[in-house]
């Protein structure tokens, strides 16, 4: 028992679900400190039950403890009452593996999923007496890394991160691991000449290694300081997903956390295009994982883990070309005592076959969510999610006609070219999937989720002013009051997405606002018992920051972007030409099925999609219409 756990063990009989805190889960790995080794901290900003299931961390976790020259270990954020009795005694950031302080790690590093865990990174830097600012940390101090979706605009974080890693990690994390151990060995001199070498690695951005220049409220210029260091960092891919059956050792927690079951990764990036999606432009190309790996990974980890459901786990699992035969074989006999059942997160509607439908349900305890984003065919041209009415209403039927009673559908609201019509139109399809619902079962029901849309940097619609926050309130009323028996209505506070905005496409000075927020008492601003939007309006005016410049303003095509030195492979005017042609209300067919539109990634980098069957899918509305702008018949390269 180390002297830390010592003082921290007395507490947990004093917080909410002590459980968070001390680790011991199957799949545990015991780390191995010792001379020579570089010690990583993989921390996860927010409470245990919400970051012990991401796949990035654990994945991760598994690679550096498998290297002689690294060990790892994990932490999340602390929940608020553990955090006050922390700061009252002096204790620190701990991990929950040998609860060893987050000072004593050479590395900490980050995973980003979204943007309002902004708070909570430096609220766990400052918990573990790491300086907050790059600016101020001693060459003894961690080296603080940053990686995951958000990570694709670190700016907002530039102030408080020695590195931002673009795209996967895979491959990365031991050449950051070498260069550190390198640098530990000639005895820490400078973090400058740290970053230098870091800044040599593909994919890895240093912030404090570039100069930003801004005129009035524009960012004029960000150049590199050193010759060496590149002008622009793009991001790393791993182009062979069955070479990384990672997690091998899936962690099993000792208690109830969010996805709660196993999770197995069937395929890497999404060529569907839809323009609001930043998963779906950052992660490309498509790379499926082969079948019969899958269901060794799922057999392996069902026994690992002692779960018994499972989940397929993509942007959109439904594409994954053996879908149907992989569920076959995760529930052969479901009437067998213990047969696993199955969650096929991410379904679009026009990839979901009654087939499919009649496999998951025959597991027990499954739900099924669709996501049509849009209310009308015209508003889904405008943002390339390509499903018809018909493609929707029969998913559902299948769903229903399977046994299901429940269905939820997600959308977005807010989006570029919305009317009050298009608006309407998601309670119009809700109402039709109940009416469907009605004929199998008297319980149909149907729950509609509304998220304002918040665009990202990196896709088409990055140049888009989004709505504001009386505009989205409007456009929800407008939903509920139409909804009609048998439709329940949920939906996002508008509020938190004004911040998400300001966060997502801020540049450096928006860090300022951020650090303001937390020393406001911002943190856990994803929770919304603790978000307070003034506290972000009254950062931003406090810094002479106007949050409609980064949020409800249009940009233009001109427009230096914060994030323009930092690239997912897509070329810019790809991007541009996709963000005028959604105003034109023209689509753009599934690239793996076309001939290539030159966006930059498999061009750019020698990439092909890897996908299992060079023939599309059957159904849908993929490459049909005259509504399809530039399609073909001559299908794209694939690696079988």
């Amino acid at each position: 028992m180390t002297s830390l756990w010592s003082r921290v063990e007395p507490l947990l009989a004093r917080v909410r679900k002590p459980a968070r805190y001390i680790g011991c889960e199957d799949g545990a790995i015991e780390p191995r400190h010792g001379q020579g080794k570089v010690a990583w901290l993989l921390a996860y900003p927010d409470v245990y039950e919400v970051g012990l299931p991401n796949q990035g961390l654990q994945i991760l976790y598994e690679i550096l403890n498998e290297r002689p020259d690294a060990v790892a270990e994990r932490t999340y954020a602390p929940w608020v009452d553990l955090e006050a009795l922390m700061r009252e005694r002096g204790i620190p950031l701990f991990s929950v593996d040998a609860h060893r302080a987050a000072g004593d790690f050479d590395v900490i590093a980050f995973n980003l999923s979204a943007e309002l865990v902004y708070t909570n990174v430096l609220n766990m830097l400052d918990l573990g007496g790491i300086p907050v600012h790059t600016a101020r940390r001693e060459p003894s101090d961690p080296v603080v890394v940053v990686g995951g979706h958000a990570a694709f605009n670190p700016e907002p974080l530039a102030d408080f991160i020695d590195v931002a890693v673009l795209g996967e990690g895979e491959e990365v994390v031991g050449e950051i691991n070498d260069v550190v151990r390198a640098w530990k060995a000639s005895g820490r001199t400078s973090r400058e000449g740290l970053w230098r070498e870091l800044a040599r690695i593909p994919g890895v951005y240093v912030p404090s290694l570039y100069d930003v220049v801004y005129e009035g409220e524009r960012t004029v210029s960000c150049t590199p300081r050193f010759a060496d260091v590149p002008a622009t960092v793009t991001k790393r891919t791993i182009s062979d997903l069955a070479q990384w059956d990672y997690p091998r050792r899936p962690l099993a927690p000792l208690t109830e956390v969010v996805h709660d079951r196993l999770a197995v990764e069937v395929f890497r990036g999404c060529t569907r295009g839809c323009r609001f999606c930043q998963a779906g432009m950052i992660t490309r190309p498509v790379r499926e994982r082969p079948a019969e790996q899958v269901r060794t990974m799922i057999t392996r980890g069902l026994e690992r883990t002692g779960y018994n459901e499972v989940s397929l786990t993509s942007l959109s699992t439904a594409d994954f070309s053996g879908i149907e035969d992989v569920v076959s074989s995760i529930v052969p006999d479901p009437t067998a005592c213990g047969a696993p059942t199955v969650s096929l997160p991410s379904l679009r509607v026009d990839a979901f076959t009654v087939g499919l439908a009649a496999k998951v349900a025959s597991g027990r305890r499954s739900g099924l969510t669709f996501a049509p984003e849009a209310g009308t065919w015209r508003l889904r041209k405008v943002i390339n999610k390509l499903i018809t009415e018909a493609d929707l209403y029969g998913a559902v039927e299948s769903a229903f006609a399977n046994g299901w009673t429940r269905t939820k559908l997600y959308f977005l609201t807010g989006l570029p070219t919305e009317t009050d019509d298009d608006t309407r139109g998601i309670a119009e399809l809700a109402a039709g999937c109940v009416a469907i619902g009605k004929k199998y079962t008297s319980r149909a029901s149907v729950t509609v989720s509304l998220g304002g849309f918040v665009p990202k940097a990196h896709t088409p619609f990055q140049w888009f002013g989004q709505n504001g926050v009386d505009e989205l309130q409007r456009k929800i009323n407008l939903v509920r009051g139409a909804a009609s028996r048998g439709v329940q209505v949920k939906w996002h506070d508008p509020r938190a997405s004004l911040a998400e905005g300001l966060a997502s496409r801020g540049d450096r000075r928006v860090g300022r606002v951020i650090e303001r927020v937390w020393r406001d008492g911002g943190t856990f601003q994803e929770w919304s018992e603790f978000f307070v939007l003034d506290r972000w309006l009254d950062a931003a005016a406090a810094e002479g920051l106007p949050v409609e410049w980064f949020t409800t303003r249009h940009r233009t095509e001109v427009e230096i972007l914060p994030w323009q030195h930092l690239s997912a492979g897509l070329h810019r005017d790809f991007l541009w030409d996709d963000w005028r042609a959604s105003l034109d209300e023209h689509g753009l067919p599934d690239c793996r099925w076309t001939p290539c539109y030159d966006c930059g990634v498999c061009t750019g980098d020698g990439l092909e999609h890897v996908v299992a069957s060079p023939i599309p899918p059957a159904g849908g509305s993929q490459g049909t219409g005259q509504d399809l702008a530039r399609g073909g018949d001559v299908p794209v390269v694939v690696r079988l």
